[in-house]
C-alpha cells in the first residue's frame, strides 16, 4: 500500500456513495443531515462529509458490504486506546454501527516541516508510555478489510511470524501471485526473526500508519485516524511512514523520532522486512499488487532455496 486501503468499486445497481451514506446517516437516527458530498481517497469503505441542519458538518463512512458487524466498532475503540492509552489525537467518535462510522470532522495535513516534528514527538509518546508484557490485544481488529487476528503471545518473532506475515499465505490473491519459492523464502525468513531482528518489547501501535492517516485537529495538532492497533514493535509504525513515501517537509521526522526514543542506528536496515507485513497485506486485497509483489521478493531475494 503504499497507500490506503480502499473500497472495492461499487456494482452498477448499488447506490452512489453520496445516496448510500445518507440514507444510512437517516436510517441510524441523525435526520437532521441534509447533505453528504463525497471524500475522495477513503479507506476500507465510502466515506464524505455530512452536512446537518443546523450548519456543523461530520465525516461519515460506510461499508457498500461490511466485512463483519465488528469492523467499524473496533475500529472505534481503536481511535479511543489511542487518545487515551497513548495521549494521541484522534477524532471523536459521533456515532458506530455495524455499518456506518461518524466522527468528527478534521482538517489537512499542512505541508510544513513543524507539522512533522509535532507528528515524531506525537508517536514517540505513543510508544514509549504504552509498553506492555505481551503482544496481541484483547480483541482482533481489521486492516482493511482483513481481519487482524491478535491473540495473545509472550514472543514478539512468533506473534509476527504467525499473526502479521505467514497468516497471509491463504489469501486467495496471495496464493495466486506467491509461487512456491516465495512461500518457501517467507518461511525460512519467519524461522530467522530472532536473527534479523533485535528484541524490543511490545508498545501500542497504530497500525496502519501510512501518511493519509495523518490528520491535523482544529488547533494544528497531528490527529490519527483508520487505526488497525495491537501492542507489538514500535517498527511497525515506523516501517509505514518510512515506505510509503513521506513528503519532503518530513526530512525530520526520523531523526527526530530516533532521538526522542533512543532509537538504535541500525532501524533502516529491517524496514524492508517489518514492511511485509504490509506488503503482504495489500497483495490479499488488490488486483494491481506489482510495485509489492516486487518490493516482497526484494526483500525475500536472500531467503530463497539456494541463495
Amino acid at each position: 500500500m503504499t497507500s490506503g486501503f480502499c473500497e472495492p468499486p461499487m456494482s452498477a445497481t448499488a447506490a452512489d456513495p453520496t445516496t448510500l451514506l445518507l440514507g444510512r446517516l437517516h436510517a441510524a437516527g441523525m435526520t437532521d443531515v441534509v447533505a453528504v458530498e463525497h471524500a475522495s481517497g477513503g479507506q476500507a469503505a465510502v466515506a464524505g462529509v455530512a452536512r446537518r441542519a443546523d450548519g456543523t458538518s461530520v465525516f461519515v463512512k460506510g461499508f457498500v458490504e461490511a466485512p463483519s458487524d465488528d469492523a467499524f466498532a473496533a475500529e472505534a475503540a481503536g481511535l479511543d486506546a489511542l487518545r487515551t492509552l497513548g495521549g494521541a489525537t484522534t477524532p471523536d467518535v459521533v456515532l458506530v454501527g455495524p455499518d456506518l462510522l461518524v466522527l468528527e470532522v478534521l482538517h489537512p495535513r499542512p505541508a510544513d516541516a513543524a507539522f512533522w516534528e509535532r507528528l515524531a514527538h506525537v508517536l514517540a509518546r505513543l510508544h514509549a508510555t504504552t509498553t506492555h508484557p505481551r503482544f496481541g490485544w484483547h480483541e482482533d481488529n481489521w486492516l482493511g478489510r482483513r481481519r487482524q487476528v491478535n491473540t495473545w503471545h509472550d514472543d514478539g518473532f512468533e506473534f509476527f511470524a504467525q499473526h502479521r506475515l505467514l497468516r497471509w499465505l491463504d489469501e486467495p490473491r496471495v496464493r495466486a501471485l506467491l509461487d512456491a519459492a516465495d512461500r518457501a523464502a517467507l518461511e525460512r525468513l519467519c524461522a530467522r526473526l530472532p536473527e534479523l531482528l533485535p528484541v524490543r518489547p511490545a508498545c501500542l501501535v497504530h497500525g496502519d500508519l501510512w501518511a493519509g492517516n495523518v490528520l491535523a485537529g482544529a488547533d494544528g495538532t497531528p490527529a490519527l485516524i483508520d487505526p488497525a492497533v495491537s501492542y507489538t514493535w514500535a517498527d511497525i509504525d515506523l516501517a509505514h511512514v518510512w515506505s510509503t513515501a513521506p513528503p519532503p517537509e518530513a526530512a525530520r521526522f526520523f531523526d527526530l523520532y530516533a532521538d526522542l526514543t533512543g532509537l538504535d542506528d541500525a532501524w533502516r536496515e529491517r524496514m524492508p522486512i517489518v514492511q511485509l507485513r504490509q506488503h503482504l497485506a495489500v497483495i490479499a486485497q488488490f488486483e494491481h499488487v506489482r510495485g509489492a509483489v516486487e518490493e516482497l521478493r526484494a526483500t525475500l531475494a536472500p531467503f530463497r532455496p539456494g541463495s
